[in-house]
């Protein structure tokens, strides 16, 4: 299949075709795998569709548009240097921007981001947890971490 409009990323031109096509189980993206018929070279596009936009109201009532991208660098930063492959953050951040979706209204208050973010570390990776949880709760001393700490240990 040959495509016009999909720019290949190492030469620009538009004569690519689809290799492979997959969707993602919860079928909200589209993976195509390409190649140039140009250069040869081989790469990945990802498509979604397009939906209303969600709105996040913060804690001190300011509204800003959520943001995939801000999301999956909160999360990469607790998973950091630990064992949780892109493809995982990635299912997580469309599970979690599933969920606020399937919530009524389009406006989603900051701190029911973070306890999605919080509920799918906490099974995921002990010490990314521990990590977003101590940016997320704010820990105000040693020991509110610690109670966080026993927490965990008991689960």
């Amino acid at each position: 299949m040959v495509e016009s409009g999909m720019r290949c990323p190492f030469c620009s031109s538009r004569d690519t075709r689809v290799l492979d096509k997959r969707d993602s189980e919860d079928v909200a993206m589209t993976r195509r795998r390409r190649e140039c018929q140009q250069c040869s070279s081989r790469f990945t596009t990802y498509e979604r569709h397009e939906m209303s936009a969600l709105v996040i109201v913060k804690k001190d009532g300011r509204r800003q548009q959520f943001d995939r991208a801000k999301l999956r660098a909160s999360i990469v930063m607790a998973c950091a240097k630990r064992p949780v492959s892109a493809e995982t953050i990635e299912r997580m951040i469309d599970q979690i921007e599933a969920a606020l979706r399937r919530r009524d209204g389009l406006e989603v208050p900051s701190s029911v981001v973070g306890d999605h973010v919080i509920e799918r570390l906490r099974g995921l990776d002990q010490v990314a947890y521990i990590r977003f949880a101590s940016v997320y709760r704010a820990f105000a001393d040693i020991s509110s971490f610690e109670d966080e700490l026993r927490k965990l240990l008991k689960t």
